[in-house]
């Protein structure tokens, strides 16, 4: 990595610089990851779980405490699917890692109606593939890669077809209690994240089963905010900042505002 830092550019640097402090800023406010954590990195192969792995090594590194990195790779099987790259990638970096081979891709295709969109199916395997792994290797966190934009996008579909106010939290633990779940890069932008992966020219291994379908209402979404950040700069850092300063007085949920006695109730179960 300290090769790679001498031979970039002024502007390079500052990317660097600025997903590093991005992603450190994230884990001092929320405690991500903690003294003795074995982090389970799940990667798919797309850029921003490389991003996430790159940045969580440097920040084994620099943080004042010892945590280890387990890497994660469910193949799904599918068609054409270049199965050496992760493992020839993460060998040379050093990183322990497993490769998880379940065919979730023929059940995906055959339980999902035609016309109908493989997300949910496809979202719930990988799930359940994923937190089995973490059992089996001993993992107390499980690290995914989403981002500030798949955040924005997420409270957007939740606002717009499902009526809650909901996004992706950085730090939450699942509904049964046993697993910890983070996501690193939720203070950076996609924009960046594609920047550096060709930076770093991560051996990019494309999905042909969810993402490349078209009726996604969440590419629907995307290309609204895009078309916003067009029109408004920065709209998405706006609505990312709005999930930061809520205030439940002035909004309709019950359990979070008591409207006869004027009071926050912070013993609700919603919390």
């Amino acid at each position: 990595m300290d090769s790679f830092i001498r031979a970039l550019k002024p502007d390079e640097y500052k990317l660097v610089h600025k997903l590093r402090k991005q992603v450190a800023q994230l884990m001092n406010e929320y405690r991500l990851i903690e003294p003795d954590d074995k982090v389970m990195a799940c990667l798919s192969g797309g850029k921003d779980s490389y991003t996430m792995l790159d940045m969580l090594l440097y920040m084994q590194k620099k943080v004042p405490f010892r945590f280890d990195i387990v890497a994660v790779n469910l193949d799904q099987k599918q068609p054409g699917y270049p199965e050496h790259v992760l493992p020839e990638y993460l060998s040379k970096l050093g990183v322990e890692f497993h490769i998880i081979e379940r065919d979730t891709y023929s059940i995906v295709k055959e339980k999902t109606p035609e016309g109908k969109t493989m997300c949910s199916l496809c979202s719930r395997l990988r799930r359940g593939t994923l937190y089995a792994k973490a059992d089996e290797i001993g993992a107390t966190k499980i690290a995914l890669g989403h981002h500030k934009d798949d955040v924005v996008e997420t409270f957007m579909l939740n606002l717009f077809f499902s009526g809650k106010l909901e996004a992706m939290p950085a730090l939450y633990r699942t509904d049964d209690g046993k697993h910890v779940v983070i996501r690193p890069l939720v203070y950076c932008r996609e924009k960046d994240i594609e920047q550096y992966a060709r930076m770093r020219n991560f051996p990019i291994i494309p999905c042909n089963l969810c993402g490349s379908q078209e009726n996604l209402q969440r590419k629907k979404i995307k290309h609204m905010l895009q078309s916003w950040e067009k029109e408004y700069a920065n709209r998405t850092d706006i609505i990312f900042t709005a999930l930061h300063n809520i205030h439940p007085s002035h909004l309709y949920d019950k359990n979070f505002y008591d409207f006869i006695q004027f009071k926050h109730n912070i013993n609700s179960a919603s919390f």
